[in-house]
């Protein structure tokens, strides 16, 4: 086989593991450690780490260690996560959710970098273009790593499902799931009542040798790769606060203003379906075990709508897509409204993670398309502001969850959806008067490239 590839193949199934550890994890929180909102809480802590190490820590990290090194570690970081769930208490949960924040953007970033000198490197060589061969390493990355969310997933309701009492939930218990769950100690936690803490602990510690496997597979098997000149400029340049202060200069642009809320919104509604829609509608009327196949079908839905959303944007351009996601997402909310989730119901649960998938990757796919297509001078400041804002989405979604009811949670995500749109389509005026030639560009949007970044 050759070389390089290998090593992409190392790094894809690297990051399968951990990932399947991870994702599952995330999916649990607000189920497993619903005591005072503490899995919610740790989710904030970790997505608030996450913008602070965004910001600062990929470039020194990898100058001083590498990509493989990098990697490595930081995947030690996850580990730790699930670590801090088998005795999850503030103590453990939060301090191990700091870590994984912290270690999250270096390994996105070093993994980033691999790839892209590996490419280029093995281009050099073949006599092909440094373009189409990243292009098809990440190609083969995704693939393979895009189905962690399944298994991660199908492994905690595998495991949950040999609960050995699976009580039916009263009638009195279901009136507190749904929109209009009840704000108290106890509700919402009804249906992951009766999970032992022996498969909570079977599952913690095959997810812990899941991220172990992955540390193994990357110090084992992963060559470290020789940093190429031109990259290596790149990472040294910026210092710390010519990197933070691009961020933010880029807000000058009035374009990027008005994409916040849109680029909020993608983490608040990804923040919802994962902190609240497991915990007060799947958990709550049906029982922990079956969170991890919700998720499994918004995993399946959202990779496949991602491939074929990416084929078809050309054809439909992206103001249709956004219309979709947009209506696809406020008739889910105006349901999950009006819906009082009920076990004999069974295939509505999970005809919502389903239809969340579907709008989630119209989301994805679009969105970072349009600030590469907006900010083509401007992309690593761009994107930083795209990591921000999502990561701030995901901090409020995760941080207000135990302090309202759903109802509440639920309309602020509408009312953010219809001013999102509102936000984009303004974008789409300004680019549309920008084409016609009757649109002057401020200074920022004219000037040249702001220095260059590195970020997850």
């Amino acid at each position: 086989m050759e070389k390089n590839l290998k090593n992409v193949l190392v790094i894809s199934f690297g990051f399968l593991l951990l990932f399947t550890a991870y994702g599952g994890l995330q999916s649990l929180q607000s189920s497993l450690h619903s005591e005072e909102g503490l899995g919610v809480a740790a989710l904030s802590v970790l997505y608030a780490a996450l913008i602070f190490s965004s910001m600062f820590l990929p470039p020194v990290l990898i100058q001083k260690l590498g990509c493989k090194w990098t990697i490595a570690g930081s995947m030690c970081c996850y580990i730790a996560f699930s670590l801090g769930n088998f005795y999850a208490s503030w103590y453990t949960l939060i301090p191990t959710s700091v870590i994984l924040g912290l270690g999250g953007a270096p390994l996105w970033s070093a993994k980033c970098t691999y790839l892209t000198i590996a490419g280029n490197a093995y281009a050099q060589r073949a006599g092909k273009s440094g373009e189409d061969v990243i292009n098809q390493y990440f190609g083969v990355f995704f693939l393979v790593f895009q189905s962690s969310g399944i298994w991660g997933n199908l492994l905690s309701s595998l495991i949950f499902s040999q609960a050995s009492s699976k009580e039916d939930i009263s009638e009195e218990d279901l009136a507190c799931c749904g929109a209009y769950d009840c704000m108290t100690g106890t509700s919402n936690s009804t249906g992951s009542a009766a999970v032992s803490s022996s498969l909570i602990y079977t599952l913690l510690g095959i997810y812990t040798a899941s991220g172990v496997l992955a540390v193994l597979l990357v110090v084992l098997f992963l060559d470290q790769i020789a940093s190429d000149p031109a990259e290596a400029g790149k990472l040294q340049k910026p210092s710390f606060w010519s990197t933070f202060l691009a961020t933010f200069r880029h807000l000058k642009d009035k374009r990027q203003c008005l994409l916040i809320p849109l680029t909020m919104y993608s983490g608040l509604e990804q923040g919802f379906l994962s902190g609240d829609y497991t915990k007060a509608y799947v958990t709550c009327a049906l029982g922990i075990h079956y969170v991890g196949y919700a998720m499994i079908c918004f995993a399946a839905v959202n990779s496949l709508s991602s491939l074929l959303f990416g084929k078809i944007s050309q054809y439909s351009g992206r103001k249709l897509l956004f219309a979709l996601a947009a209506l696809t997402n406020t008739a889910c909310i105006v349901a999950l409204l009006l819906w009082k989730p009920h076990p004999k119901q069974l295939a509505v649960f999970f005809v919502f993670p389903a239809l969340w998938g579907l709008a989630d990757a119209i989301w994805q796919t679009q969105t970072n398309g349009l600030y590469g297509i907006l900010f083509e001078k401007h992309k690593e400041a761009a994107f930083a502001n795209y990591r921000l804002w999502e990561s701030v989405g995901f901090v409020i979604a995760f941080g207000y969850s135990t302090r309202l009811q759903v109802y509440v949670k639920l309309s602020i995500l509408l009312s953010l959806l219809a001013l999102s749109m509102l936000t984009y389509g303004a974008v789409e005026y300004l680019e549309a008067r920008r084409s016609s030639g009757t649109f002057t560009p401020t200074k920022k949007e004219s000037e040249g490239p702001l220095p260059q970044e590195t970020g997850m």
